[in-house]
């Protein structure tokens, strides 16, 4: 189920951002100085998009990496101290994927 669901969400993100690149590229080719209306709607709609995916994404992934992590010390109460350091650093990495979708959302928008 869970394979399912990361699968529609990515192809969700890919063909948001084949669109918001299409737009982007018919843009740069026309002598418009600024993107219609209608454009700018779907632009942000997929900026928007883009950003729950990966938050969606972020959360699922880290619930497992926490579960897990969880599961190892409540086996094995004294590797606690060996398990907390790389479970943080995994968050943190985990996290940063997040926050670079919402770095290239903001670049995005900030074209227009």
């Amino acid at each position: 189920m869970l394979k399912k669901v990361v699968s529609v969400f990515f192809v969700g993100t890919i063909s948001s951002l084949a669109f918001v690149f299409s737009v982007l590229a018919a843009e740069a080719g026309s002598e418009a100085v600024g993107v219609g209306g209608e454009a700018r709607m779907w632009i942000v709609l997929s900026a928007g998009f883009g950003m729950a995916v990966a938050t969606a994404a972020g959360a699922i992934s880290q619930a497992r990496g926490l579960s897990s992590a969880l599961e190892g010390i409540a086996r094995n109460p004294s590797a606690a101290g060996q398990m907390v350091t790389p479970m943080i650093i995994g968050l943190a990495m985990i996290e940063s994927l997040v926050i670079y979708t919402l770095i290239i959302a903001f670049l995005i928008l900030g074209k227009f």
